[in-house]
């Protein structure tokens, strides 16, 4: 439970030490937005390594090479862990607005970080209302902000994807931006599997080679969801063997 404690404090005493920093940052955003961003994105993710670290887990990045650094991409990653935002958003070289849901926005100051941050906030409910999140992933795409879905739409209890979403890859479809695959073994084992208990545990987490629409054959481009979560599910069989 100290663990739990630890991860739990860090997290509270960021959000209530950042309320001043989020009005500097506002302050900050009237002469160079830029700046601000690219501030925002490093003490998050600085935070995020503070709580895995607390975490005790034995992390394993492969592939971090595979993610271009020279332009916006779609991120598409299997969902096993609340603590899969903290594992690869630490790891983002750049912008990246993540996919969450609606009820995200009920969370004060939380919710201020993450529209600060470029998050979308996904009402699964209003058809017109996510068509419209899709429409402005694609915006950021355009001005050089990766997005992250994670495409099977919620949290896998069992650790077994459940099918993408394929309304997910139209940020890609429409843009032609790469798709980096994500495959995530382990992080159910940080806290969801043993819950309130925040163990030591193993993760790895792996980035496949980007993924080109514009590269694929035409059934491929047309099940692109299927295509990719073809891809991750390699990546998590070979992590068996490791």
């Amino acid at each position: 439970m100290i663990r739990f404690i630890l991860v739990t404090l860090t997290l509270l005493l960021y959000l209530i030490l950042g309320i001043p920093v989020l009005l500097i940052e506002w302050g900050i955003s009237k002469w160079n937005p830029h700046f601000r961003d690219i501030s925002c994105l490093r003490m998050v993710q600085a935070a995020f390594k503070l709580i895995l670290w607390l975490t005790g887990a034995d992390i394993t990045y492969i592939g971090r090479e595979n993610i271009p650094k020279d332009q916006a991409v779609l991120y598409i990653s299997n969902h096993n862990s609340y603590f899969d935002i903290l594992l690869t958003y630490s790891q983002c070289p750049g912008l990246t607005g993540y996919v969450a849901k609606a009820e995200m926005l009920k969370a004060p100051l939380l919710r201020d970080w993450m529209k600060r941050l470029y998050c979308l906030f996904l009402d699964r409910s209003n058809i017109r209302a996510g068509m419209q999140t899709i429409l402005t992933g694609i915006e950021y795409i355009k001005k050089g902000i990766s997005i992250f879905i994670f495409p099977e739409g919620t949290r896998s209890k069992d650790g077994k994807m459940q099918p993408f979403k394929e309304g997910s890859m139209k940020v890609a479809s429409k843009t032609g931006c790469p798709i980096i695959p994500i495959a995530i073994t382990g992080s159910a084992e940080i806290w969801e599997n043993h819950m309130p208990k925040i163990k030591p545990c193993r993760v790895i987490v792996e980035y496949g080679a980007p993924i080109r629409p514009k590269e694929l054959t035409k059934d491929e481009q047309k099940f692109l969801g299927s295509y990719t979560q073809q891809k991750i599910q390699e990546m998590l069989n070979q992590h068996q063997i490791l």
